[in-house]
């Protein structure tokens, strides 16, 4: 499992990552926040306290995301844009 080594929020509720393994991209939290565990990430204030924390991402109030599922956003959200659509097609 990757570790989460850098976690640096942007605006729009995402968040640019880096892992332990090399691999970067913005991780959108954006589809996540109507959860009721993280309602409290729609305030963008406290968005901004997400820190690398073990094997994923976390705030101050125990909201937390795995490694493994920010990897596996990144790397769907790369394989859904057009100029990944337009490599598969040639």
């Amino acid at each position: 499992m990757d570790k989460i080594i850098k976690a640096d929020p942007l605006k729009d509720f995402r968040i640019d990552i880096l892992t332990s393994s090399g691999i970067s991209g913005i991780f959108d939290v954006k589809p996540y926040l109507g959860g009721s565990a993280f309602k409290e990430l729609a305030d963008e204030s406290y968005f901004r306290l997400v820190r690398p924390a073990h094997h994923g991402i976390r705030w101050p109030n125990e909201q937390d995301f795995s490694s493994d599922t920010i990897v596996w956003d990144i790397q769907n959200a790369r394989q859904s844009t057009p100029a990944a659509a337009e490599k598969t097609s040639r």
